[in-house]
């Protein structure tokens, strides 16, 4: 018990000795930001990371997990005054100088907690060199009598302080710091609300990316595909008109290609139709749609599905995307022997994991690589943060990849 009340003691004396020496730097730099802050941005903006590092410094003190830092101070032109005293961050960076009264003190504190003992115990060794040259509690040693009474009392107040009074010091030094530098409600939330906006204009940008070259997939696939089969039925059945009066049988026989090949135009329209909203999600919800997208993968498919409640069409539709991709790619590239695939409803969210036993390695990118891995990924990386949804790839080299995919439903 006492050697962790020590333990913390040193944390708290190397907490208040830091602290300390930050102190003295802010003191240093003050003439410097007196004289040139309002002129050069950089300055003002330096103080507001010494106001976010003494903030780390004291969450971690105190164990927080995660501390809250006061937003960037607001870009502003050289000399420009007006938003430099508008700037909140700025201004409450400010209130670092009040720690500095305490500078010494705390030091103090830390010095005696950590060094009284073994001073005490080095003076009343070393006492007899130069007898009344040597202090313990500031009073001359003269007599061994003096020694057995003096170092104990020194060493015990410096326990004392090392065990009990410089945590409670630099804890009640963290929590001043957290009291007084922590960003204010409405400053947390206004940050909240501009990284809400980022993320919104990123995902929307990546969403309208994938849109675009989905809706260039779909006229590739109806310019080759389906058009073409169609051109070709046109002329079919204009031949097939003209020969009808002198062969007939010839006319029969074109006219039996083009219903093969409307048949074949209708089957691809069928298949680019499916890409857009697959019917099968309308027939048999997510549910069976994803049960049936695993029963005709090659592969082994280990399904694992909870009750999914009532799911949006376009939740159903991206988790219905993301599997068969991911399906797709497992069969095409990791080599894989088997796939695990869990599908269930938590709270107001649709989770969905999908693990293979394969030689991992896979990335995300903008581009296909050489073996023609990434673009896929990426397109359902869009298409989940579309609708505000999270995706996460753990896949090292040798295996196993593992697609985690979280979508609100609410």
């Amino acid at each position: 018990m006492l050697t962790k009340r020590l333990s913390r003691g040193v944390s708290a004396c190397g907490y208040l000795t830091i602290r300390y020496l930050k102190a003295v730097v802010l003191m240093a730099a003050t003439p410097i930001s007196v004289l040139f802050g309002w002129l050069l941005p950089g300055v003002t903006a330096g103080l507001v990371r010494l106001a976010n590092s003494e903030l780390d410094r004291a969450g971690k003190f105190l164990g927080q997990s995660e501390a809250p830092q006061l937003p960037a101070a607001a870009e502003r032109a050289s000399g420009d005054l007006v938003t430099l005293f508008r700037d909140k961050s700025f201004k409450r960076s400010l209130r670092l100088y009040l720690g500095v009264l305490a500078m010494v003190p705390e030091l103090f504190i830390a010095v005696f907690a950590i060094f009284a003992a073994p001073s005490a115990v080095l003076s009343g060794v070393l006492w007899p060199i130069d007898p009344g040259n040597f202090s313990i509690m500031g009073l001359g040693i003269d007599s061994w009598w003096d020694v057995a009474w003096l170092v104990p009392l020194q060493a015990a107040l410096g326990l004392g302080t090392l065990a009990w009074v410089a945590p409670a010091v630099a804890r009640g030094h963290a929590n001043a710091v957290n009291n007084l530098l922590a960003p204010s409600a409405e400053q947390l939330e206004t940050v909240r609300l501009n990284q809400r906006v980022d993320e919104l204009t990123r995902t929307r940008a990546g969403a309208v990316d994938s849109h675009g070259a989905e809706l260039r997939r779909i006229e590739r696939d109806l310019h080759d595909g389906t058009q073409a089969q169609l051109v070709s039925l046109a002329v079919r059945i204009g031949i097939a008109k003209q020969v009808m009066a002198d062969d007939p049988e010839k006319a029969a026989k074109l006219l039996d290609d083009a219903r093969d090949g409307a048949e074949q135009a209708m089957h691809e329209l069928r298949g680019v139709l499916r890409t857009m909203y697959p019917p099968i999600l309308q027939d048999r919800g997510l549910a069976g749609a994803v049960a049936a997208l695993c029963a005709r993968c090659p592969l082994p498919v280990e399904l694992r599905m909870g009750e999914l409640g009532q799911v949006p069409a376009p939740v159903e539709a991206a988790a219905y995307f993301v599997v068969a991709e991911s399906l797709t790619n497992i069969t095409k590239h990791s080599a894989a022997g088997r796939v695990d695939v869990v599908l269930e409803r938590r709270g107001p969210e649709l989770y969905l994991e999908i693990t293979d036993d394969g030689i991992g390695g896979a990335r995300i990118n903008e581009q296909s690589d050489l073996l023609g891995r990434g673009s896929g990924l990426h397109g359902m990386l869009h298409r989940v943060q579309a609708i505000d949804g999270h995706l996460e790839l753990t896949s090292p080299i040798g295996g196993p990849t593992m697609i985690e995919v979280i979508l609100p439903c609410e």
